[in-house]
């Protein structure tokens, strides 16, 4: 089972986000170190609202390694008690895969390769990253001082909710299709998924999460897109009923996805410099994680 064997995988597209050159690779973490923020989203299926609003690339095969090293490390009970993992296989008819179990400590790799210092995260994320932090801790508990432990950002913002089911997040997985508004949908796409918007049978809007999920799922959207607080966004919607209040929030859903959906236009006809992009990612990316991944290989034997 030695990592020599590992055939080599891609790794996870992740965004790293270094404010400035970090420590060098190897070395062990000092307490005055610069600070390094890591921010990744997962690469499968289109971007949706909920990820514009929280967080958004690099194939490095380090990222597979690391997360085999710390797969060894961790108990199987631990990651089947983590909340995600419970709510993924109440929800599969043939229960849950490995990959989908193990996630967390891919997520925990691509943190700690980077000798991560803070990662903005949502409130949904939080158990996981006690995982990475544990990991961590393990980790120089038995190897010695080497990874910072991550500190949590949490993002001002709480969970953009689903909007057939305001009780679930939204989701790119979500069998349903009028739950997730996605960075690519038409005007009439996102009019049509508001409009179908889950909320009640009182027409006032008001904001109140515990009683009223679904409109102040709808006022908490509204808010973010439009950079106003919540209080505003409520005197915007004064004498308006839910109805209406749904096509108000859709407009500003549009008008803030319009720039970007034209940058996608314009990137998608010049697929050259997208894959320079990539590769100029990927080289940065490689620089930073290879020395890290050849050191942890030292310290636990392998090299």
């Amino acid at each position: 089972m030695a990592i020599r064997s590992m055939r080599k995988a891609r790794g996870c597209w992740s965004f790293i986000r270094a404010l400035h050159k970090g420590p060098e690779a190897g070395q062990t973490p000092q307490k005055d170190a610069v600070k390094r923020v890591f921010s990744g989203i997962q690469p499968t299926g289109i971007p949706h609202l909920g990820n514009y609003l929280g967080a958004i690339e690099t194939w490095v095969s380090e990222h597979t390694q690391l997360s085999w090293i710390l797969t060894c490390m961790v108990r199987l009970p631990r990651l089947q008690h983590l909340h995600q993992w419970k709510v993924k296989i109440a929800t599969q008819k043939h229960g849950g895969t490995v990959g989908l179990l193990t996630y967390p400590v891919l997520q925990a790799a691509d943190i700690l390769l980077y000798k991560s210092t803070h990662v903005p995260v949502g409130e949904d994320q939080v158990q996981h990253m006690e995982l990475v932090q544990d990991l961590a801790r393990e980790f120089n508990k038995t190897y010695g001082e080497f990874f910072p432990v991550p500190r949590s950002i949490l993002t001002s913002l709480k969970k953009v909710k689903s909007l057939r089911d305001p009780s679930a997040k939204m989701s790119k997985s979500d069998p349903d299709k009028l739950a997730t508004v996605r960075i690519t949908d038409s005007p009439e796409e996102i009019v049509q998924k508001f409009r179908k918007a889950v909320t009640d049978f009182t027409s006032e809007v008001t904001y109140e999460p515990a009683r009223r999920p679904g409109v102040s799922n709808l006022v908490a959207i509204h808010a973010a897109v439009a950079g106003l607080p919540v209080e505003e966004a409520l005197q915007h919607s004064a004498g308006v009923d839910t109805a209406r209040y749904k096509l108000l929030v859709a407009d500003a859903v549009i008008q803030r996805f319009a720039p970007i959906q034209r940058e996608i236009e314009k990137l998608k006809t010049d697929r050259g410099h997208l894959e320079k992009v990539l590769q100029v990612g990927s080289a940065k990316a490689k620089e930073l994680a290879h020395p890290v991944c050849q050191e942890v290989k030292k310290l636990v034997g392998f090299l």
